[in-house]
């Protein structure tokens, strides 16, 4: 005779009862790291041997995408558990309410010790108690913690310039032309390793790990890199140069729509920046491994719920870009990883999720209750090895663009208003170009070159509905919606931006 099955209302009332078993949770999350851009998704050059290992050991989802290919709308979107435009932070310069149900909150009501060191993209000043948060040293806060002494980087080392940084204060970065963002020589960053940025947060993340080890605690590690100017420490012999690689090739409707600040960059500059990002990616992985050595050496391993991924891909000259913002696949694709010894399997899901999967599924591991609504569904059955029915689609959208996406396992729908003048700073030669619509077969296309809604009009008939359908179920103003639209002229209405 089996077992009764326990519930999950069952299971969260016996953690409570017993708070010193329940599970810890590790957040670690990068910025812009392209989820092909990884030893163990097959990259050869990649140089990722601690996340290959949390792959090994864990569960690794070969098809994870982004719900929004912007790093604000996609933080928050995790963070809230709601699709962007339900969460009221779909562009950049957005800020979550601070009466928005989050992550952090559910946890700390649950009897967590809740902390977040590093990238937060809040775009507000940090305090206790900010977003369910008991501690918070987000990107602003990390300079002024971190000590003013750096020893000086090694003597004839050509580096970038440190002022010239990523920010997201004004559009000064737009002065800066597009070859030294995006770090084109290949030079590294004016720090050795231990007086980096990235390495500080980790470094700091590991002391509350120290002070919070008799758990619960939920930590998210928020690390800067791969982000463009793509730093690296100087004086570490980083492998990947730009000889190491050739950038993609264009497609032959890519010219057009190309942004402007991208028009005149060479083969080479493309390369060069290529190798940046992949050092960074290996600083990055180092950093990762400093954080996961720690849990090990303090004996938390066994009893923590380990989650990597990114807040989206990255276009590394895809269709002539080096950014995300649009929907081409190296935009929405993201690194996924799971670890949980003894209680997630080792192995590799190859079914299609979305990053709002991650709230439910972390929610759901812990064993605490999940909030009235979410946008996701949990992962749990992949990570115990179940039969799960494949998901059919997949959904993200920047709406800074007006744009949506809805991807299958064989087709990619791209829906945009161009009704909106973007103020990203990529724009191209027609800022509204009026309505359009894509459909790739990526069976046939991988690419994502060959537009043939044309010929699909039943497919994009179908797609179409479905992305309407998404937004009709989950978009707060939904009731709003006016009478007597077609489907496009729907669609477009639910594209505006109506971030708080």
């Amino acid at each position: 005779m089996s077992a009764p099955r326990i519930t999950r209302r069952e299971f969260s009332a016996a953690l409570a009862a017993a708070p010193g078993k329940r599970p810890n949770f590790l957040f670690l999350i990068s910025d812009d790291h392209a989820g092909y851009v990884l030893g163990a998704a097959g990259d050869k050059v990649a140089q990722t041997p601690n996340l290959d290992g949390l792959a090994k050991q864990g569960t690794r989802f070969a098809q994870a995408f982004c719900n929004s290919p912007v790093c604000t709308a996609s933080r928050q979107s995790i963070l809230t558990g709601l699709l962007p435009h339900a969460a009221r932070v779909t562009r950049l310069p957005s800020r979550l309410g601070e009466d928005s149900h989050t992550l952090a909150k559910q946890l700390k009501a649950a009897g967590y010790s809740t902390a977040a060191f590093g990238k937060m993209h809040f775009n507000r000043a940090s305090r206790p108690g900010l977003h369910g948060f008991d501690f918070l040293m987000t990107e602003a806060d990390i300079p002024r913690a971190m000590p003013r002494q750096s020893r000086p980087i090694p003597v004839g080392v050509a580096s970038l310039d440190a002022n010239r940084g990523p920010s997201h204060k004004g559009d000064y970065k737009w002065l800066i032309p597009a070859r030294e963002r995006m770090n084109a020589e290949n030079l590294p960053w004016p720090r050795r390793y231990d007086d980096m940025p990235g390495t500080f947060t980790a470094r700091r993340a590991l002391q509350y790990l120290e002070e919070k080890r008799n758990g619960p605690f939920a930590l998210w590690v928020s690390f800067p890199e791969p982000h463009a100017p793509h730093r690296y420490p100087a004086g570490e012999g980083l492998e990947s140069r730009a000889a190491q690689f050739r950038p993609p090739r264009a497609g032959p409707a890519d010219a057009a729509q190309i942004p402007l600040t991208f028009r005149g960059l060479t083969d080479r500059d493309f390369a060069g920046a290529t190798a940046a990002y992949y050092n960074s990616v290996q600083f990055l992985d180092r950093n990762i491994g400093e954080v996961l050595q720690g849990l090990r050496r303090l004996g938390l391993e066994e009893n923590t719920l380990v989650v990597y991924m990114a807040d989206h891909g990255f276009c590394l000259g895809h269709h002539g870009r080096w950014e995300k913002h649009c929907g081409y696949d190296p935009a929405l694709h993201v690194p996924l990883l799971m670890r949980w010894p003894k209680n997630i399997r080792a192995g590799v899901v190859n079914s299609m999720v979305e990053s709002l999967d991650v709230p439910a599924t972390i929610l759901d591991m812990l064993g605490v209750e999940p909030p009235r609504v979410q946008h996701g569904v949990s992962l749990r059955p992949h990570l115990q090895g179940k039969s799960v029915a494949p998901r059919n689609a997949v959904f993200s959208e920047y709406l800074e663009n007006e744009e949506a996406y809805i991807r299958t396992p064989r087709w990619k729908f791209i829906h945009c208003s161009g009704k909106r003048s973007r103020g990203d700073g990529y724009e191209t030669d027609q800022p509204a170009p009026g309505r359009y619509v894509r459909l790739f077969d990526l069976t046939k296309d991988p690419g994502e070159f060959h537009n043939v809604a044309e010929a699909n009009p039943h497919i994009v008939k179908q797609l179409g509905e479905k992305m309407l359908a998404r937004f009709r179920v989950t978009h707060p103003d939904a009731a709003a919606e006016p009478h007597n639209l077609d489907r496009d002229e729907a669609i477009d209405w639910y594209l505006r931006p109506r971030d708080v």
